[in-house]
């Protein structure tokens, strides 16, 4: 869960400290709240007590990071009258305090989650948020600085929209539509009045570019019933799907359906599901925090042992190899 905050003062003292949220970031998996509560908490509490809890956490909005980071930007400038941008916010975390402006921020990770990003962009992966999110708190765009916040979010938008025009362009998109696009979005950054418009156009123009990439994408030899599948099983990774579920979504039997899916795609449904899911793991691994663990749960895995077993047998490493030989340490 998230805070923001933000200080009043009465000269050198510090006199009231104002706090918003909680928010989370990604959708709560209470597994994941179960283990993170047995981990940290730091005393017994009863069986009831703790059914109260994860209920509320339930209750707990799902919001962007830079969403929050504009209302703790209000927050301070209402209390204080000074403008500040999101690059001036000091992220506090349990394991690491410190700002995302210093010096030992960690520049290798930081591209490595931007690689992430833009290669959601040329898979066309619509199940794109959660790593989205990851990757936001890994970064806050380009460290341009002035006295104009406006004019240096701009900047890092357009520089963005840049990246991923050239990204979709490797994904099949072609140039032609995807320079046209580039350009409309740049011009439409490029006229915003507002940090608020401008964070809207910018995450329009990164879900257009996938939207798009996933259509070129879309395999012309599948009928449209397999594919209305294929794309139901990238956008519920994270659910135990079964032959029979996506059979009543195509309109088949479940014997006709495994038939005709494993004609047309060459992998049976288990297979495509396993090779999605590691796809899909591959890009958390890079994009986020996340340890394997928690991957393993968000992608439906029955255990960390089999994540990684099925991971290896794919990837032909394991993931924390996979995560290490791409500069990221956690496991």
């Amino acid at each position: 869960m998230n805070w923001g905050a933000a200080f009043e003062r009465e000269g050198d003292r510090l006199s009231r400290c104002y706090v918003i949220g909680p928010v989370v970031f990604s959708e709560i998996s209470l597994k994941e709240a179960e283990y993170g509560f047995e981990q940290y908490a730091r005393q017994e509490v009863g069986l009831a007590w703790k059914h109260r809890f994860f209920r509320a956490l339930l209750d707990v909005p799902l919001a962007q990071h830079l969403i929050l980071s504009r209302y703790t930007l209000m927050l301070h400038y209402c209390l204080t009258g000074e403008r500040l941008d999101v690059s001036d916010l000091t992220i506090l975390s349990q394991e690491t305090p410190g700002s995302l402006n210093n010096n030992v921020q960690d520049r290798h990770s930081v591209w490595r989650a931007e690689q992430a990003m833009l290669q959601m962009v040329r898979d066309g992966d619509l199940n794109y948020k959660s790593a989205l999110n990851a990757s936001i708190m890994s970064s806050n765009g380009v460290p341009v600085h002035g006295r104009d916040p406006l004019r240096q979010s701009k900047t890092s938008s357009i520089v963005f929209t840049s990246l991923v025009c050239r990204a979709a362009m490797e994904g099949g998109l072609s140039p032609d539509e995807a320079y046209s696009l580039g350009n409309y979005y740049i011009q439409s950054a490029e006229s915003a009045s507002s940090l608020n418009d401008l964070s809207t156009i910018t995450l329009t123009m990164y879900d257009d570019f996938i939207c798009r990439v996933h259509q070129c994408r879309t395999s012309p030899d599948l009928s449209e019933q397999i594919q209305k599948c294929c794309d139901y099983i990238e956008m519920h990774l994270d659910q135990k799907l079964q032959a029979t579920d996506l059979a009543g979504l195509a309109g088949y039997t479940e014997y006709y359906f495994t038939f005709k899916f494993k004609k047309e795609t060459g992998l049976s449904v288990n297979e495509y599901m396993k090779r999605a899911k590691i796809q899909r793991a591959r890009v958390l691994l890079l994009s986020g925090d996340a340890d394997i663990r928690q991957i393993a749960e968000e992608l439906g895995f029955s255990s960390r042992s089999y994540f990684t077993r099925i991971f290896t047998e794919e990837a032909g490493c394991t993931p924390s190899q996979f995560r290490s030989s791409r500069g990221r340490r956690r496991s």
